[in-house]
């Protein structure tokens, strides 16, 4: 049976993936660590940020900004790449 051309774009794709991921190298478990490091302070960042964009009290807000200080001075710290901070 002959196969259409979305069918063979999918699986186009699914091998550039695959190529794309075994050439990658991997990474060490201090590598993976801090990675995951960063992609949590990151949320907790985001987070911060949002409830500082809803906060109602002068008092909650100062302590949302004092957090938003930590979480940046923390990625600071490991050497996130700029897009992070």
């Amino acid at each position: 049976m002959a196969r259409g051309w979305e069918s063979k774009a999918v699986e186009s794709q699914q091998q550039d993936a695959s190529r794309a991921r075994s050439e990658r190298r991997s990474l060490t478990p201090i590598e993976r660590e801090a990675h995951t490091r960063r992609e949590t302070l990151g949320l907790a960042l985001a987070q911060a940020q949002a409830e500082l964009i809803a906060a109602c009290r002068p008092v909650h807000r100062d302590m949302v900004r004092l957090r938003i200080t930590a979480l940046q001075d923390e990625l600071v710290a490991l050497g996130a790449p700029e897009e992070e901070r």
